[in-house]
């Protein structure tokens, strides 16, 4: 029987690359989007033309009653949910000063609570089974934190520190959970930096590139994959030697 990825945020960017990725090596993929409704089905129907098995499933991550509702359509249409990447994400740029308490909450509404909301939709059955695996987002960001990125850097430092809480609790229950913590990455979301602050990023990284969807993509598939069995709890940053 194939395996079931419910990937959420992916219409674009990471989430589209890891759809494709691991379509293309065979898994089941539920394509979450919030927004993009017509990048999602195109995705769906590029993926299906191809010979592989894909479903979109809309959810607003924050909004808890979306993202069960969400989970209950993957499990009826595929029956199992084997891997949950938890991909969805925003940002948001400024000074401290300078945010309201609604962009700060909103951020962790996506980033932190989206998780937790998929989590808990998704665990009832994974423990029933005694076995799945859960892949977060983080940031190098969420590492070291970033100027002018407050909201996201504390989100995503959150991240981290509830994938490291899952893995001690759920281990028991044969679920691995693991961080995916990316440098920057050619997606919208670095789109509104300036080629000179992009080119000051590439030269500061050792690999002396900006990372690609597909790479992370990769690394949320090894996480995936029976290599990784015996890996939780950890955090893994592709990021081109940035943060070392």
């Amino acid at each position: 029987m194939k395996k079931t990825v419910l990937i959420t945020g992916a219409s674009r960017g990471i989430g589209r690359a890891t759809a494709r990725l691991f379509a293309h090596e065979g898994y089941q993929v539920a394509i979450n989007y919030h927004k993009s409704k017509q990048a999602a089905q195109e995705l769906e129907a590029e993926l299906t033309s191809e010979g592989c098995t894909a479903m979109t499933v809309h959810a607003d991550v924050s909004n808890r009653d979306q993202v069960f509702e969400m989970v209950d359509k993957v499990l009826f249409s595929y029956e199992q949910i084997d891997i949950l990447i938890c991909n969805a994400g925003i940002a948001n740029y400024g000074l401290i000063t300078d945010f309201t308490e609604a962009d700060w909450r909103s951020i962790f509404a996506v980033n932190v609570d989206g998780i937790f909301h998929a989590v808990q939709a998704v665990l009832p059955h994974m423990i029933h089974r005694k076995a799945g695996k859960i892949i977060t987002a983080s940031s190098i960001w969420g590492l070291s934190g970033a100027s002018c990125e407050s909201a996201y850097s504390a989100s995503k430092a959150a991240v981290i520190g509830l994938t490291q809480s899952l893995a001690k609790e759920l281990g028991p229950s044969g679920i691995c959970v693991n961080c995916v913590a990316p440098g920057a990455t050619r997606t919208d979301m670095i789109s509104g930096f300036s080629p000179e602050a992009l080119e000051a990023f590439r030269m500061e990284t050792p690999l002396e590139r900006i990372g690609t969807p597909e790479d992370i993509a990769k690394t949320y598939l090894f996480l995936a994959s029976s290599a990784a069995d015996f890996i939780t709890g950890q955090v893994i940053s592709p990021n081109g030697g940035y943060i070392i």
